[in-house]
């Protein structure tokens, strides 16, 4: 595939992303969406990312490893932690790629 495509692909697709989430703007700012429907919205967000990070941390090789060889659910879990206590988002990734690292260090 030739550069021009590449980028011909990327700014296609950015024009594509980009209308797609500017009507859903505009649709949904003249409808009243129901009192019901708004508050089950504000759980997209937290399951969507609930659903890319957790195959992440209790898979390994495709097999779910639920224990304390698992660095990876080791640092996530001092994450949740720190997440819970600091309530800080930059403290909580740090806390956990930094306990990823060390855990993966004393491999």
């Amino acid at each position: 595939m030739s550069d021009t495509a590449i980028w011909l692909t990327i700014l296609g697709m950015g024009v594509i992303t980009y209308g797609l989430r500017l009507s859903l703007i505009v649709l949904l700012g003249r409808v009243e969406i129901a009192p019901r429907i708004r508050r089950a919205l504000r759980f997209v967000p937290p399951a969507v990312l609930s659903a890319l990070i957790f195959p992440e941390v209790v898979l390994t090789n495709g097999v779910m490893d639920l224990s304390l060889g698992n660095s990876r659910l080791l640092a996530a879990l001092v994450a949740s932690v720190v997440a819970w206590r600091v309530k800080n988002t930059f403290a909580t990734v740090a806390a956990g790629l930094v306990t990823l690292w060390i855990l993966q260090g004393l491999r």
